[in-house]
């Protein structure tokens, strides 16, 4: 399983994680460059979410509010890093609905729905027929 607070750890380029209370509706926020914030009224599974999403905007060079494709990029990347493939099939062959396969993935919903979005045609044919065997 990924770590996200271990790779910010390990980053070694400084990035520093602060708590903060948000005036609005979001959840986290990134500079881009050496700074995270989450807001503090978020639980385990969200803030483990939101610190590898902001982790992906560094990552991938985003300094401003992104755009829809650079959040679409920080989106799959946070999806590939916290869902590896194989932990995504044992959750897919057992769990009843998607919120008890999130769970199982300790991600939140939105984050499964990436990590599916994006998968390659031969993985999405993979899981159909783990569905079908399962439903059969």
């Amino acid at each position: 399983m990924h770590h996200p607070w271990r790779e910010l750890r390990e980053r070694g380029d400084g990035v520093v994680l602060h708590s903060t209370k948000f005036p609005d509706a979001r959840i986290a926020a990134t500079n881009g460059t050496n700074a995270i914030w989450l807001d503090d009224g978020l639980l385990q599974v969200e803030r483990r979410c939101a610190v590898q999403h902001e982790q992906a905007h560094i990552d991938l060079g985003h300094t401003s509010c992104a755009d829809p494709k650079e959040e679409a990029a920080a989106r799959r990347m946070t999806a590939q890093k916290l869902i590896h493939w194989d932990a995504l099939v044992d959750a897919f062959r057992w769990a009843h609905t998607a919120e008890e396969c999130a769970d199982e993935l300790w991600v939140v919903l939105s984050v499964l729905e990436d990590r599916l979005r994006f998968l390659h045609p031969h993985e999405k044919a993979l899981l159909k027929l783990i569905g079908a065997a399962r439903h059969g």
